[in-house]
């Protein structure tokens, strides 16, 4: 039994009592209302399922089992699985038997390449993705299991077992599309002696003589593993796995949700705009010109990508994490530039303006000048990265779910007649 299911096996029954309790004790107190607005408005900011790998602070952003995600910036994503899935992060010992298992799990089957290939030219990075994921739920020991039989209070452990697979597999599928569909030349093989971000970013195939664009690829994973549980990838997973459908359904079905412009797309048109900057100005502008290009953005209607956010009020921490990563290695680069005094500029603006409730910059104000930076310039393949750094998210919450023996989701839908009339026998006499 390896160690991190040893772990699993100890606290679920912990985790399965305090769940019951809670319901036995409080199962009828009210923990949110829903207005109108929310009904119509997509139940933002609706209390209505547990989440327990992340929250999201207005005040500190992600904080990721009790830790806020920039504490850790340093970790390994390996780690960090181990804390979502445990609550804990790894000693030594147990680090070495996650990476010992996923490594061990890597190789991809060859039909998978086989319908990577075959999808056609033009194919979107995050299609092959999310099919790549489907095509492999041949695989699925939940489904096989299950099928035989399996226990509910069983679920749990072929649904960590095909987490571990996928998430084994997601790097080499991802670097293996990158070139497949970019022309790069056949994908690359894993290298066992690498952590899970350095395998990735190695198999991609960029120059990385000085390590750098590797520990970026760390600090990125990390960064993206996870952000509650009602975004809409999360919440997609979430609901799929709540039907016994097993996590390769789950998650393809959750990128299926990343892949749509609201959600994961936020990082490449911000680097459209940086390099709209950049192409305007021949460069990195003045502040007087930056501050004028900004201006011109908002009186024309558009909003400037990269800044605001649903729930934080203020900088998100995950972009204060990757602008440092940025001035320590890419500080000269025109594109970071341009990127950093964003940073200072546009929140004076929006705050003048009164233009949103959170003028501070998040995450994707500055992942993909970086990403630009270290040559991966194929904006349509960035989603591909968040994907691959939010399975672990994924796979965690799918894992906690069946230990927990969640129900299916089934939020009641009303009528528009429905509203009107309740709307109508509230008036005023």
């Amino acid at each position: 039994m390896s160690r991190l299911k040893e772990r699993l096996a100890t606290e679920i029954p912990v985790l399965r009592e305090e769940a019951r309790q809670l319901v036995k004790d409080h199962g009828t107190t009210v923990i949110s209302e829903v207005t109108v607005a929310q009904a119509f408005g997509g139940m933002r900011g609706v209390k209505g399922f547990v989440c327990d790998t992340s929250v999201v602070d207005p005040e500190k952003g992600v904080i990721i089992r009790g830790i806020p995600v920039h504490d850790l910036a340093q970790r390994l994503p390996e780690e960090v699985f181990y804390l979502m899935v445990t609550g804990e992060l790894p000693d030594p010992e147990s680090l070495a038997s996650l990476q010992n298992d996923l490594r061990r799990r890597a190789h991809v089957p060859e039909y998978i390449w086989d319908v990577l290939k075959a999808m056609p030219r033009d194919a979107h990075p995050m299609t092959m993705f999310a099919a790549a994921i489907l095509v492999m739920e041949r695989e699925s020991e939940f489904r096989r299991r299950y099928a035989e039989g399996l226990p509910k209070d069983e679920y749990w452990i072929p649904t960590l077992e095909d987490a571990l697979q996928l998430l084994a597999k997601l790097p080499a599928i991802a670097a293996g599309i990158y070139r497949i569909r970019f022309r790069k030349g056949e994908p690359l093989l894993s290298d066992a002696s690498l952590d899970w971000g350095g395998d990735y970013a190695q198999m991609l195939g960029l120059p990385d003589p000085t390590g750098e664009f590797a520990n970026f690829m760390r600090l990125f994973l990390t960064l993206h593993c996870d952000h509650e549980g009602g975004n809409v990838s999360a919440f997609t997973t979430h609901t799929v796995g709540s039907a016994l459908s097993d996590p390769y359904y789950a998650v393809s079905a959750g990128m299926s949700g990343l892949a749509g412009p609201l959600h994961g797309l936020a990082n490449q048109e911000v680097l459209h705009f940086v390099l709209s900057i950049h192409d305007r100005y021949k460069g990195a502008p003045s502040d007087d010109q930056l501050r004028q290009f900004v201006l011109e953005t908002l009186h024309d209607g558009r909003v400037v990508p990269g800044y605001g956010h649903a729930v934080l009020r203020v900088t998100d921490p995950r972009f204060t994490a990757v602008h440092q990563f940025g001035a320590r290695v890419a500080a000269e680069d025109d594109v970071f530039r341009i990127v950093d005094r964003l940073a200072v500029i546009v929140p004076a603006i929006l705050k003048e303006q009164h233009k949103v409730k959170d003028p501070w910059p998040n995450v994707d104000a500055g992942s993909g000048a970086l990403l630009y930076h270290f040559g991966l310039t194929e904006f349509d393949y960035y989603t591909v990265l968040f994907g691959v750094s939010r399975a672990l998210g994924m796979s965690a919450q799918l894992i906690i779910n069946r230990a927990l023996g969640t129900p299916i989701m089934r939020p009641k839908s009303v009528s528009t007649n429905w509203i009107k009339a309740k709307v109508g026998s509230l008036a005023p006499a």
